[in-house]
C-alpha cells in the first residue's frame, strides 16, 4: 500500500499489536512507546481502544498488556472458512504447469481416498482417477501419504476394514511389508505409487496438514513409469516437499519441526 494511503492511527495500533505479540508476559506502555516511538499518551489512547474490543488485554497485577480472546475467535473463523481446494488450487496450477504431467489433490474418507481436484497436464495420460471418486490407500501415492502419517491403530484398523486386495503385480499385499514402507514415507517425507494401482504409472505424493497438525489431504504427480524415471523422482522430490508445506501453510499449519515435512531422501 502506498504510504500516503494508510491510516497513521491503524498503523500505530497494527505496530502495537505486533509488538505485544512478541512479548508472552506482556508489554508497559513505557516499553511500547520505546519500541515505536511514539508518546505514551497515545500509545495508552490506542491501548484503550483495543483494550475495548477485546484485541488487547491488561494484566490486573503487572499492568502490562497483552493480546487478547478476541483474536482467537477471529482466527478460528478465518481457519473455519479455509478450503483445502481453493487455498491448493495455485499450488496445483504450478506444478502442472512446470511437469505437464497429472496433479491430483484427495482427502480421505472412511479409509479410502477422495479425488477433489485433478489437473491433467498436457501430456496424454488415460488413468482412472476424476473428480469425486474414490481409491484404496494402500496401492496409491497419495494414501500412503495420509497412512503415514495416521495414527498406528487408526492404519491398522483402515487396512482391517478394507483389506489390502491386488491391483497390479507390483501391488504391496502383505501387512507387516505395507508396514515397513509406511515407515519410509514418514522417514523420506513423500510416497511413491510404483506402478501397484495402474500398471505402467508411476506417482510421487505429499502429504497436508492443516491448523492442528492434523492430516487434511494429499497432493501428487501422476505419469507414465517411461517418463517418471528414477532420476526424474530424484528431480521432483524436494519440489513436492515445498508444495506440501506451502499448501499446509495455507491451511494454518506453523510447525517448522515436524520431521515428516522437513526430511528428505
Amino acid at each position: 500500500m502506498e504510504r500516503e494511503n494508510m491510516v497513521k492511527s491503524v498503523s500505530r495500533a497494527l505496530d502495537i499489536i505486533t509488538l505485544v505479540s512478541l512479548k508472552k508476559g506482556g508489554l508497559g506502555v513505557t516499553e511500547i512507546a520505546k519500541h515505536i516511538d511514539i508518546n505514551k499518551s497515545s500509545v495508552y489512547r490506542i491501548l484503550s481502544t483495543l483494550v475495548l474490543y477485546g484485541y488487547i488485554e491488561q494484566d490486573k497485577e503487572t499492568g502490562r498488556y497483552k493480546l487478547g480472546y478476541k483474536f482467537l475467535e477471529v482466527s478460528s473463523k478465518l481457519l473455519e472458512s479455509i478450503d483445502l481446494r481453493s487455498e491448493a488450487k495455485p499450488f496445483l496450477q504450478e506444478l502442472e504447469d512446470e511437469t505437464n504431467e497429472v496433479v491430483h489433490l484427495v482427502v480421505f474418507d472412511q479409509g479410502e481416498v477422495v479425488y477433489i481436484e485433478k489437473l491433467d497436464g498436457s501430456e496424454t495420460l488415460r488413468m482412472h482417477s476424476k473428480v469425486g471418486k474414490r481409491a484404496p490407500m494402500h496401492c496409491t501415492s497419495v494414501g500412503k501419504a495420509i497412512l503415514a502419517s495416521l495414527p498406528a491403530s487408526e492404519v491398522i484398523d483402515i487396512l482391517d476394514r478394507k483389506g489390502m486386495p491386488r491391483h497390479t503385480d507390483k501391488t504391496i499385499t502383505n501387512k507387516d511389508q505395507f508396514l515397513e514402507e509406511l515407515n519410509h514415507v514418514r522417514q523420506k517425507g513423500y510416497a511413491l505409487d510404483l506402478e501397484e494401482n495402474e500398471t505402467g504409472i508411476t506417482c510421487i505424493a505429499v502429504p497436508i496438514y492443516d491448523h492442528l497438525g492434523t492430516v487434511a489431504g494429499a497432493v501428487s504427480i501422476s505419469g507414465p513409469t517411461l517418463r517418471m524415471t528414477d532420476e526424474r523422482l530424484e528431480q521432483l522430490k524436494p519440489r513436492m516437499q515445498q508444495i506440501g508445506k506451502q499448501i499446509s501453510a495455507r491451511l494454518g499449519y506453523t510447525n517448522e519441526d515436524l520431521v515428516h515435512l522437513e526430511k528428505g531422501s
